[in-house]
């Protein structure tokens, strides 16, 4: 087994970066990096998610609401909550985590 940094994954030059570190029947955990343009994508998930945000800054609306997030900010996101990433900076990182059951 080696360890991995995931500090060091370059970011786009547009969007975001998506990748699965772990995957089970339960459990989904991705690394996302993103450029300082990402895709104003609404999410409305039938499933729990919670981020970390590892690195940068990113400006969420979630339900309405702005969100600003910064190094080291986790927040939970309950299923059927409409949210989308409005603004990030170049190189932004997060760890997202999606459950098939609900965190709380």
């Amino acid at each position: 087994m080696k360890a991995r940094n995931l500090l060091q994954t370059p970011p786009p030059e547009a969007g975001e970066y998506f990748e699965t570190l772990l995957k089970n029947d339960r459990v989904t955990i991705e690394l996302i990096v993103s450029s300082d343009t990402p895709e104003p994508l609404l999410y409305h998930q039938k499933h729990d998610e919670a981020v970390l945000l590892l690195e940068g800054r990113a400006l969420l609306w979630v339900d309405g609401k702005h969100v600003t997030l910064k190094r080291g900010d986790f927040l939970h996101i309950p299923a059927d909550t409409p949210h989308r990433v409005l603004e990030t900076e170049a190189g932004t990182r997060w760890l997202a985590i999606h459950t098939k059951e609900p965190l709380c």
